[in-house]
């Protein structure tokens, strides 16, 4: 996210409705008010995805200072960024350690040794937690975790990594990962080793996974939705 695009968002904040305006009252007479009010929801949405912590009275008080400067605190477009830039980077640094606690919990069970099945299709799957919730079906939405790797070990894509759940339909993932669900239980913890047959085959996916790539994943299945 570059600087300049923060403070542009913010202040455009002021067309969207302080939390202090019922949004029920305004009144759109005419392109320019639904284009404003367009770009305060859009805004709006995009500042609350990325900030949890703002004051919304503040951030208006702030648009409205560029208007009368002898109301700023002294706080010019320089300092401001200045003062995001700091903001961003220890919200970057809290969500890094956050990251890495979740990240040296979750592989401690990948360093256990266990027996490795193997299903009719092909999938090689270990073990590593065996959780006692319900199984999804083909129907069901589910929240995972997970850690994607190619057999060299290189990493393609990492729920992990990220420190945030995955929610998807098990019938909208590559035919390994639909099968491998069914069978395990809320609160499990899979190894699976994919055949490209069951994962993308001989297309590949994009520059990381490519053609006909065994895959290996460790899968955590937190729940059903």
């Amino acid at each position: 996210m570059k600087l300049n695009v923060i403070v542009i968002a913010l202040t455009t904040i002021l067309f969207s409705c302080s939390q202090n305006k019922n949004t029920q009252n305004v009144t759109l007479e005419d392109e320019i008010d639904s284009t404003s009010f367009a770009i305060g929801v859009s805004v709006g949405e995009n500042l609350n995805n990325q900030f949890d912590e703002l004051d919304f009275e503040l951030v208006n008080a702030g648009l409205n200072s560029t208007k009368d400067t002898s109301n700023n605190f002294g706080i010019s477009s320089m300092v401001a960024q200045g003062i995001i830039q700091r903001y961003m980077t220890k919200k970057q640094l809290e969500k890094q350690k956050e990251v890495d606690a979740l990240k040296n919990i979750w592989f401690q069970d990948t360093l256990s040794i266990g027996d490795m099945f193997t299903t009719e299709s092909g999938i090689k799957y270990q073990i590593l937690l065996n959780g006692t919730g319900a199984k999804p079906t083909l129907n069901d939405q589910v929240e995972t975790h997970y850690h994607g790797t190619l057999l060299d070990g290189t990493v393609f894509d990492s729920s992990i990594d990220r420190g945030e759940t995955v929610s998807f339909p098990v019938s909208g993932v590559i035919p390994g990962w639909t099968e491998a669900l069914q069978l395990m239980s809320v609160g499990s913890k899979w190894k699976l080793i994919i055949p490209s047959e069951l994962a993308y085959g001989e297309r590949g996916a994009g520059q990381m996974i490519p053609p006909n790539s065994d895959l290996i994943f460790i899968v955590e299945l937190v729940s059903i939705k």
